[in-house]
């Protein structure tokens, strides 16, 4: 396993709650939409076994194009060990990637992408979309769904409904919108539907559209192969 030593080249306050940590690329890095990483705080391997507590599993909310790998992430009041030391570093601290890979890279399948996120988990969709806008062959269009309770919706610059690109976002507050809107985008038979967020939540979203008729294969989820058994089983309902 490679580790990549890098450092923190600029933060940004995204709300009050989220940031994102842009940091250096290593010279021979590389990553493709839909990945995910791990992110780990100086100090993680300093004893025979690695510290878990100083390790998480981050999705990249950035392209290679943009220089920086962006890792966008909610740090609240009370908070994990973990995202405390993370809150308080400053520009030019160390930290050690690993581990890259993409679960959810964007299909080209002639079909319509629909894009369904719950807060934060946005940063996950963000680089497909900006792959879709460098690149649109064989997407027929994208519609994005997040829902925030807290209102501060992430990316209103990338996630701005474009007509001329095929690309629709909608933000909504609560569960309630959110859901009758899942409802009614799974009245396309035939579609794509990409799902992150936690674990309660892609549960919520397979039922329902395993209720309206969509199949196990049109759903994707940002989940290893050996856990997406978990959530895309069989006895889901039909």
């Amino acid at each position: 396993m490679q580790i990549y030593w890098t450092k923190i080249n600029k933060i940004i306050e995204e709300t009050p709650e989220v940031k994102t940590y842009l940091l250096d690329c290593p010279e021979d890095f590389t990553w493709e939409e839909g990945a995910h990483t791990h992110l780990a705080l100086e100090g993680f391997n300093a004893e025979d076994k690695p510290n878990r507590s100083l390790i998480r599993h981050m999705s990249i909310s950035t392209l290679p194009y943009e220089n920086s790998i962006g890792i966008t992430t909610r740090i609240r009041e009370q908070c994990s060990e973990y995202k405390a030391i993370l809150r308080n570093l400053e520009v030019g601290s160390e930290l050690a990637i690993f581990k890259t890979h993409s679960n959810v890279p964007l299909k080209r399948e002639d079909k319509n992408v629909y894009l369904l996120s719950s807060g934060v988990g946005l940063a996950t969709f963000r680089p497909l979309v900006l792959d879709y806008f460098e690149r649109a062959d064989n997407v027929n269009k994208i519609h994005s769904l997040n829902i925030d309770s807290s209102k501060n919706f992430l990316f209103k610059n990338v996630f701005e409904s474009a007509p001329d690109k095929k690309f629709t976002s909608q933000f909504v507050d609560n569960r309630k919108d959110y859901y009758e809107e899942v409802r009614n985008l799974a009245t396309d038979k035939e579609g794509l539907f990409y799902i992150v967020g936690s674990d309660e939540f892609l549960v919520q979203n397979i039922e329902l559209l395993r209720e309206q008729g969509i199949n196990l294969d049109q759903i994707m989820l940002d989940k290893h192969e050996q856990t997406l058994s978990k959530f895309l089983s069989m006895d889901a309902p039909v």
